[in-house]
């Protein structure tokens, strides 16, 4: 069985994480995305510390759409650095993860 992954990915709006969230999923990139609202994020950038109010979406995708996913999250976030950091699913239900691949095949049968 190929590999699945989560992908994690946070956002300024709930609404931009419902539309990048629906265009992945029609796209067959992710298989689902959970959007957690209203996560506290503190980090530095450019130098500044910063705190903000994001939206974490978390993906779940096989391992050959792994780097598609990545690329298309980057044309559609609006971050100029968008967060993508994707861990290997190392277990889980067989049949949850064979969802993740079935519903992220290119050409489904």
């Amino acid at each position: 069985m190929s590999k699945c992954y989560l992908v994690f990915s946070t956002i300024d709006t709930h609404q931009e994480a419902e539309r990048i969230a629906q265009q992945l999923v029609e796209e067959r990139l992710a298989a689902g995305v959970n959007i957690v609202p209203k996560i506290t994020s503190i980090y530095r950038w450019k130098g500044a510390l910063e705190r903000a109010t994001e939206h974490l979406m978390i993906m779940k995708t096989a391992e050959d759409r792994l780097s598609s996913l990545t690329h298309r999250i980057k044309e559609l976030h609006p971050y100029e650095v968008p967060e993508v950091i994707a861990l290997s699913i190392e277990d889980g239900d067989p049949a949850y993860l064979e969802w993740i691949l079935s519903e992220t095949r290119e050409n489904p049968t």
